[in-house]
């Protein structure tokens, strides 16, 4: 009996071609990381700390777009490196409040290098035009989402 059901065709997925890539973006830039002894977490954590001036555990996750729990485990991963240190909030004693240690920011300077060659490996695959049309799509995919920025 002929099957009448629609077939799910994997490879016209948004999802799968936008899951490939940021595998692939992921992995490369994770192996030059891992020299330095971090993770692509560990590295936007540390980034968020020190560049954006976040101490507020909730703010990194979102910025890093990553929920608490995942949040909590970098975090812990980076405190016990002697990378970051969390203490209790000052203004609200409910509150942590992550700071950057003089190793962390160490660290975080030495793997500089490396993802601005990740980040020049793929954005010399597209022109400027099709890297700001590809971020807008892309964004445009993720308005109105639950979890945008918390996944």
């Amino acid at each position: 009996m002929e099957d009448l059901a629609p077939k799910y065709r994997l490879h016209d997925s948004i999802g799968y071609h936008a899951t490939l890539a940021a595998r692939l973006v992921e992995r490369r830039v994770e192996e030059g990381l891992r020299t330095f002894g971090l993770t692509r977490i560990g590295w936007c954590i540390l980034l968020a700390v020190a560049e954006e001036g976040l101490k507020n555990p909730s703010d990194i996750a979102s910025f890093v777009g990553i929920d608490r729990t995942a949040t909590s485990r970098a975090l812990r991963a980076l405190e016990s490196e002697g990378l970051i240190s969390r203490a209790i909030g000052q203004q609200d004693r409910r509150t942590t409040e992550v700071t950057m240690t003089d190793a962390g920011y160490d660290r975080m300077i030495e793997a500089v290098p490396i993802c601005t060659e990740n980040m020049r490996h793929f954005n010399a695959k597209l022109t400027e035009p099709e890297r700001a049309e590809l971020k807008r799509l892309l964004g445009k995919l993720c308005d109105g989402e639950a979890g945008t920025g918390e996944s």
